[in-house]
């Protein structure tokens, strides 16, 4: 998919149907829930940070405002994919801070009923999946819905404090 191509959302869908952008690490879907997608962006350069974790790519610069970038395959502990011309960053929207996460390719807009939904395997304890909010069962395709609000505000990211607001430095 093209980032700068036309993502239609429908809002106020009343069946309780949701929408969710896909997108791919490595050879597993994902998918976000449409309304924190900001934008979708080519991957341009970003400035490191010293001490970051490894996953944090650094800062960009977006239209004015400092972004700080994440590597979900890092993150995710995939193998480091190479950048090429189809990845992307997608820009969220998390309480009042602007975040921009990388994905080898964005796929599509996909709509799911809540018959589609369904939650989350239970994994054992020390495995921090609380991020993971169900999985959008498409037949003989299976996407892993993140809540991106939740993996983006956890302690380990260090992004977002609780509430949302920027962390004081």
């Amino acid at each position: 998919m093209n980032p700068a191509a036309s993502i239609e959302v429908r809002v106020g869908d009343n069946t309780g149907n949701r929408q969710f952008l896909v997108f791919s690490l490595g050879e597993e879907e994902y998918a976000i829930d449409i309304l924190k997608v900001q934008e979708i962006r080519d991957y341009d350069h970003v400035t490191r940070i010293s001490n970051a974790p490894d996953f944090i790519k650094g800062v960009a610069n977006l239209r004015g405002v400092i972004v700080p970038i994440v590597d979900l395959r890092i993150k995710f502990r995939m193998e480091n994919a190479a950048y090429d011309t189809n990845t992307v960053v997608i820009v969220v929207n998390i309480g009042k801070r602007v975040v921009g996460v990388v994905v080898d390719r964005v796929s599509d807009v996909m709509t799911l009923a809540p018959e589609q939904m369904k939650p989350a395997p239970e994994f054992g304890v020390g495995l921090p999946l609380a991020y993971i909010q169900g999985l959008g069962d498409l037949g003989g395709r299976m996407l892993i819905l993140v809540d991106i609000e939740k993996l983006l505000t956890s302690r380990e990211m260090a992004l977002v404090d609780e509430t949302g607001e920027s962390r004081a430095a």
